[in-house]
């Protein structure tokens, strides 16, 4: 099924994934296009409505990002936000220049007054906090079009050209911060676009099974299984499609959370799949025996997931395909065009040496992470692994400071399991984004009965976040956090002291390591 398209062109504005995020909620698909990409392949994608983004430039500055102008005459609407709004401005014969004023100038929580009978409005309140963030003025606004939102610092927060279904605003309205910003996003994709909204996940799920059935026809697919979401979701869909002509290598090192590895296997065992799983804990912490650096450790765990898959390929022989589990903003991130190329080189790495496969799948490449959380229900994952925890990696080996030993992961595990099972308890698990436990390598005098203890200090981490960019400290109530501690210190043997990382992002990195 072809769906209805809509194009975001990324002017480099650090929200052009969370526009593109909205807009699918809405349930229309979209895709993000730099805006160097020319008109012409564009208009080959026959979408229903454009959106341009924000950006950091002036529009009027030198070599600022522009876009052809016969975009303007294909009859397509059009919603600026930001600079995207000002490009229209400018590319339609306005006029936009530095603001010579602390007036003319908005940034963070404005209020904001909506004019009625505009189409972008629609069913709104009057009023309401839009998040501005311009320092630039439309001193002359484009013929045609008219006021459709002011603020107390400026008169054209919003302008709209309702004819040729052309819109701009000058505040984020993908962003929680402006109330209804949601809401005007459907207005234009709805009242204005006129979109079907044909973007359904069950349709994804049907559509990409068929697709992979066409594309890999009688050929065998190996897939290399780390316990993610990305991965496990990617597994799932594949061997929807394929069955047993799909082969997994879960490599279990012995670095995962507490009993993690047999969900994982216990999760697959209804498809008619290759389920392969690799014990090698006792091979990793061999390598890993000695070392304390965060970095060394990272390399020499990367380096041996790649030996022992290798090994393994090598039992199962010849492959037609090599499946990773990419997802959209991995694609997004590593630009256009050649997006796929470098991603597949980078995760690769050594195995075409080894494994004798002439192309690489990537089935989730068009979804975003909570789609790919969405996808994995259709499929019928468990909760426990659609909803899993971000998790580094390298695993817990980069959670337990300095040297590693099983004993000190299995310390981390347990403790770790309670921290996350107490969170879960007090219907926080669906608040907090990132939630974990570390052991540090600090000793410290403690009393337990009538003894004297020397134990390891146990960090508690937490944090929420809508981007994993910026992260701040979750406030945990204290009864939570005192029932985690008491519980850790009476059930995890060789950990007496347990304190709370109230650190947010920047300065500090989420993981300590």
């Amino acid at each position: 099924m072809k769906h209805q398209l809509v194009i975001v062109l990324d002017f480099g504005g650090q929200y052009n994934q969370l526009i593109a995020r909205r807009v699918r909620e809405c349930g229309v698909y979209c895709e993000v296009k730099p805006c160097t990409v020319p008109l012409a392949e564009l208009q080959k994608l026959a979408p229903i409505g454009f959106i341009f983004t924000g950006g950091p430039g002036s529009v009027y500055a030198q070599g600022a990002p522009t876009v052809d102008p016969a975009i303007f005459t294909l009859g397509v609407p059009i919603l600026g936000i930001c600079y995207g709004c000002q490009l229209m401005a400018q590319s339609l014969g306005g006029r936009v220049t530095a603001a010579q004023e602390d007036t003319a100038r908005e940034y963070g929580r404005t209020e904001t007054v909506y004019h009625a009978g505009c189409r972008l409005f629609a069913g709104l309140p009057e009023r309401g906090i839009s998040w501005m963030s311009h320092g630039d003025y439309m001193e002359k606004v484009p013929e045609g079009f008219a006021l459709a939102a002011h603020s107390a610092a400026c008169p054209n927060v919003a302008i709209a050209d309702e004819s040729r279904g052309f819109y701009g605003v000058q505040f984020h309205p993908e962003v929680n911060h402006t109330e209804h910003g949601a809401d005007m996003i459907r207005n234009f994709l709805y009242k204005v676009c006129h979109a079907a909204g044909d973007w359904t996940m069950e349709d994804y799920k049907n559509t990409a099974i068929a697709r992979i059935r066409e594309k890999v026809g009688s050929g065998k697919v190996l897939l290399a299984l780390s316990g993610g979401v990305d991965s496990s979701v990617c597994a799932a869909l594949l061997a929807e499609a394929i069955g047993e002509q799909l082969t997994c290598v879960f490599v279990d090192h012995g670095l995962m959370r507490l009993n993690e590895g047999d969900e994982v296997e216990a999760a697959f065992g209804k498809w008619a799949m290759h389920f392969v799983r690799v014990d090698a804990e006792s091979r990793f912490l061999l390598k890993l025996a000695g070392h304390t650096e965060p970095e060394h450790k990272r390399k020499i765990i990367g380096e041996e997931f790649i030996r022992v898959f290798e090994e393994e390929a090598k039992k199962i022989g010849r492959v037609d395909f090599l499946a990773q589990g990419t997802i959209y903003p991995d694609v997004i991130e590593s630009g256009a065009g050649n997006a796929a190329v470098i991603k597949s080189h980078h995760n690769v790495g050594g195995l075409p040496d080894y494994v004798d496969f002439k192309e690489i799948i990537e089935p989730l490449r068009l979804l975003f992470k909570d789609e790919v959380r969405q996808l994995g229900r259709e499929l019928g994952l468990p909760e426990y692994l659609v909803e899993r925890q971000p998790f580094p990696g390298p695993g817990l080996a980069i959670r337990v400071i300095g040297d590693l030993t099983k004993e000190k992961l299995d310390t981390l595990r347990l403790a770790d399991a309670i921290y996350r099972d107490e969170i879960a308890k007090a219907g926080l698990n669906r608040e907090i984004n990132q939630y974990f436990a570390v052991l540090t390598n600090t000793r410290s005098v403690g009393v337990m009965g009538d003894g004297r203890t020397y134990d390891y200090t146990l960090a508690l981490r937490a944090v929420t976040t809508s981007d994993f960019m910026t992260a701040d400290w979750a406030r945990i109530p204290y009864d939570v956090l005192d029932q985690v501690s008491t519980r850790i210190v009476n059930e995890v043997v060789g950990v007496n002291r347990v304190v709370y990382d109230i650190t947010s992002k920047p300065p500090a990195t989420i993981e300590w390591e």
